[in-house]
């Protein structure tokens, strides 16, 4: 994949103009921080240790559970919404989609596959199974870029932001709480504090009180003291940062 920073900064200048709506933006920081953490995770377990093996495992499954996930969400609601404008925009990662799901098979068989080996087998087990990973998440990363320019250009030169916010509610309403959780548990700390602060703003005025409350209490321990102020400053639960306070 050739990456133009000229084209990315031409890009970049684009959206924050026209303060565009961005569906992509929020999900994708959050998958980009979930894969590289259970990546460097997979690399520092200890094959002779049967606990860290089978906690491996299961971080392995669950990061792989939100991949196929997100990959059957944009099929079914991004996907078709930018063909019915721009026929022919999104052929190519669709084709990607589908390779991911026969990557995720594959490396859900072989993660799986590690609690059932001698200690002997397990360290060559173990980095097969990181290497593959590792290309599984690089994939990842150009496609999300792919996502981030050409799909995010053709939604914004065929679609209003009232027209992309409806859109993102469509698909947020079909994802199941425990599935919502993990995502916040993940994209809300990868946020920046503007972007973090509009998604709570939006869980505070839509979702019942004792959901936003849950979502607070995932994320307080997650982020920093300063982020921490900022969002409850942001909220109208503290004091905003750097406010002299009468």
């Amino acid at each position: 994949m050739h990456i133009d920073p000229a084209e990315m900064h031409k890009l970049a200048e684009a959206s924050n103009r026209a303060g565009r709506e961005d569906l992509y933006a929020g999900i994708h920081k959050a998958l980009r921080a979930y894969m590289a953490d259970t990546l460097v995770a997979i690399g520092r377990t200890d094959p002779t240790d049967a606990g860290e093996v089978v906690g491996a495992v299961d971080r392995v499954v669950a990061l792989l559970a939100l991949c196929a996930s997100h990959v059957h969400h944009e099929n079914e609601h991004m996907h078709p919404a930018i063909e019915s404008r721009a026929p022919g925009v999104s052929a190519s990662v669709t084709g990607d989609h589908d390779g991911h799901l026969h990557h995720i098979t594959c490396l859900r068989a072989q993660a799986q596959a590690l609690p059932t080996l001698s200690e002997a087998e397990r360290p060559a087990a173990l980095h097969v199974l990181y290497l593959a990973l590792a290309g599984f998440v690089a994939e990842n990363f150009q496609h999300m870029h792919v996502e981030e320019t050409r799909l995010n250009q053709a939604l914004w030169a065929h679609y209003g932001d009232d027209e992309l916010r409806g859109l993102h509610d469509a698909l947020v309403s079909t994802i199941e709480p425990p599935e919502m959780m993990q995502v916040m548990r993940w994209m809300l700390p990868s946020l920046n504090a503007p972007q973090r602060l509009q998604v709570l703003q939006g869980m505070q005025a839509s979702a019942p009180p004792p959901a936003f409350e849950a979502v607070l209490d995932l994320v307080q321990p997650l982020l920093s003291q300063g982020d921490w102020a900022k969002l409850m400053g942001g909220l109208g639960r503290g004091p905003v940062p750097g406010l002299v306070q009468a």
